[in-house]
C-alpha cells in the first residue's frame, strides 16, 4: 500500500494494489474509487485532502508489516 500526497492539487491518493485502472467512480463528494478489470478496488482518490486530513501524521495500528519505507516528497517548495 502507498500513501502519495499531490501537493499542487492537494489530492490524496492510496494505492491498495498493483494494477491498472479500468474505471473510476466518485463515491461521495471528493472521493473517488479507482477498480481494476476484475472490478477490485486498487486505489482511493482524497480530493482537498488537506481539508479534510491531517497529512502531518500518519499512524500504524496493528498491520503485519515487514518492510517500511519512508520516501522524501518529489514537489518543489513555493
Amino acid at each position: 500500500m502507498v500513501f502519495q500526497y499531490y501537493r499542487d492539487n492537494d489530492m490524496l491518493y492510496i494505492k491498495l494494489a498493483e494494477g491498472t485502472s479500468t474505471e473510476s467512480e466518485e463515491v461521495a463528494p471528493g472521493i473517488v474509487l479507482d477498480f481494476n478489470e476484475h472490478n477490485q478496488v486498487i486505489g482511493v482518490e482524497i480530493e482537498d485532502a488537506s481539508k479534510f486530513i491531517d497529512l502531518s501524521r500518519l499512524e500504524l495500528k496493528a498491520l503485519p508489516i515487514t518492510s517500511l519505507t519512508l520516501s522524501e516528497p518529489t514537489y518543489v517548495q513555493k
